[in-house]
């Protein structure tokens, strides 16, 4: 079996058949469809360690920041100290809703004082609340699309991959059979090369759809845990900003 192979792939000595020399051995398209799919597995790989990366730093980042949210007594320390963790998602939702805070208060200092009823502490209204909120969405959309960016490429890869690997093993059975037409032969040093490539195709299209798609639903998983902890911050922020406006409207009120 070994001597027929050895015909097919003039060049190699009786008994050498290496993976390599196989590729080496196949025709351009099978040639191509591989190396399509080893680009294809460079770029997921690429995404994978650096997503794992940014994951592993958001984690920490977020508990630094949950932290700092549990111990601060004031929004403008809490605000300092989310500017340092860049990697935490609820750490860019506070400074979003921070910011239109900052802004709200100082279009109510600037119209206290036009007015003369400058009471030193500005009221939110609830049309400021609403900015509020949807500040805190549009930050939340914000981070949940930074941090699927590039995972979309796993899920492509995953479910085009084994199919372009298939499209090299079909290409490599008609280039057996066609073989078989020219040399009028059926024997193992014809079929053989048309069959080694076409299976190397296959194998390849697995190896590259196999880790993507591991990796696609372990940091789609991941991506849609932090995006369920930025809503509920989103809505602990916002129940804590009414309890602030409420205290202050109160007593602000005549008794």
């Amino acid at each position: 079996m070994l001597e027929s192979i050895a015909t097919a792939l003039p060049g190699q000595p009786v008994g050498y058949h290496s993976l390599w020399s196989i590729i080496l051995g196949a025709g351009w398209v099978v040639k191509g469809v591989m190396i399509l799919l080893l680009i294809f597995s460079v770029i997921c790989w690429g995404i994978i360690l650096t997503k794992a990366i940014t994951l592993s730093r958001t984690k920490k980042d977020t508990q630094l920041f949950f932290d700092a949210f549990r111990e601060s007594r004031k929004f403008s320390i809490l605000y300092a100290e989310a500017k340092q963790l860049t990697f935490s998602p609820l750490a860019q939702v506070f400074k979003a809703g921070y910011a239109e805070l900052s802004r709200l208060s100082r279009f109510q200092t600037a119209h206290q004082k036009s007015t003369g009823e400058f009471t030193g502490e500005p009221e939110y209204e609830r049309t400021g609340m609403d900015n509020v909120t949807r500040s805190l969405q549009q930050a939340v959309t914000a981070e949940r699309t930074r941090l699927e960016r590039g995972v979309n490429f796993l899920a492509t890869t995953g479910s085009s991959a084994p199919f372009i690997g298939l499209f090299g093993t079909v290409w490599g059975i008609m280039e057996s059979f066609r073989q078989i037409g020219v040399m009028k032969s059926v024997s193992l040093a014809v079929v053989a090369p048309g069959i080694a490539e076409a299976l190397i195709a296959t194998a390849a299209g697995l190896a590259a759809a196999i880790p993507a798609v591991v990796f696609y639903n372990y940091f789609l998983g991941r991506i849609n845990t932090i995006a369920i902890e930025m809503d509920n911050f989103s809505s602990e922020l916002i129940n804590i900003i009414e309890r602030i406006y409420l205290n202050r409207k109160q007593a602000s009120e005549p008794k």
